[in-house]
């Protein structure tokens, strides 16, 4: 679930130089591929960890086009999908869209479709969780160093939820929006932060059960540009509510097991809350 980290953020709002001399300008290529690598210590897409709390090694290719078309590929280490009735420990994202700036380039908007991708996740099991795999289109506004952004599941399912009291409705339409605020303090340093409220389609309260799976997720944190990369630091929560024990009988929809995979249920040891606060350490080289 490509552009987590906050120092991803602020290191590409801030990637352009501060000046140009026009006389010995370049032009600028038609082509650009821009691939990347990062560690981080614990993966978290929208405020919820990926990987029960353990780092993650990531990494992507992007390719930009003059006229403001681009796509990519980045893939990172997870656990979620083999914790609760899966396989496979890789995350896999296909994105590409278009943006580009106007009224002197302090405005900016970008419109594009990004996939989730599980590969070996295993088969869904019915009335329980749906296929991972997912599918969204996405929408932004820019002003400066703010940033609005929309985003809506078009696949049938949202990263493996199923809605109703039954776990028998499909998620489509699940939308998550977002505004980010990346600032350039100087010096290689930046400032970041952001707000975002997750909404899952059909899901609902169950009597003694999980509780919705609607939520918000806000994070802050700071980015250093060195020689050898950006290294940042950021603290992340969300609002879930519900208990999380070791029991295996919680109500915090985020309480997730680990290590215990098998055909027919969740994992019922090694419960963690994986929406709750936590500090990442991040480090990103882009080439």
């Amino acid at each position: 679930m490509r552009k987590s980290l906050l120092a991803t953020a602020v290191a590409t709002a801030f990637a352009a130089p501060a000046f140009v001399l026009a006389a010995d300008a370049a032009p600028t290529p038609t082509h650009t591929f821009t691939p990347n690598i990062g560690v981080v210590s614990d993966y978290l897409f929208r405020g919820v960890s990926q990987t029960h709390g353990a780092a993650a090694l990531q990494g992507g290719v992007d390719y930009a086009h003059a006229s403001g078309l681009y796509a990519g590929i980045w893939a990172s280490t997870i656990t979620w999908v083999k914790d609760a009735n899966g396989k496979g420990n890789t995350e896999v994202d296909l994105y590409g869209g278009y943006k580009n700036s106007f009224a002197g380039g302090d405005w900016n908007y970008d419109v594009g479709l990004i996939t989730y991708n599980y590969p070996g996740h295993g088969p869904a099991v019915p009335n329980v969780n749906a296929t991972p795999n997912t599918t969204e289109v996405y929408g932004a506004i820019g002003y400066k160093w703010l940033t609005l952004k929309y985003s809506q599941a078009v696949s049938t399912n949202f990263i493996g939820w199923q809605g109703g009291a039954l776990y028998n409705k499909n998620t489509r339409g699940s939308d998550y929006l977002e505004l980010n605020a990346a600032y350039d303090l100087g010096e290689g340093w930046g400032l970041g932060g952001h707000y975002g409220t997750q909404k899952v389609k059909n899901s609902v309260n169950v009597a003694g059960g999980a509780l919705s799976a609607n939520y918000s997720d806000w994070n802050i944190g700071v980015t250093k540009e060195l020689s050898f990369g950006v290294v940042g630091l950021t603290y992340s929560d969300t609002d879930t509510k519900g208990t999380c024990s070791q029991t295996g009988v919680n109500t915090n929809p985020y309480c997730w097991g680990a290590g215990n995979w098998n055909s027919t249920q969740a994992s019922t040891t090694n419960f963690r809350d994986v929406s709750k606060g936590t500090l990442v350490l991040s480090f990103k080289k882009t080439f």
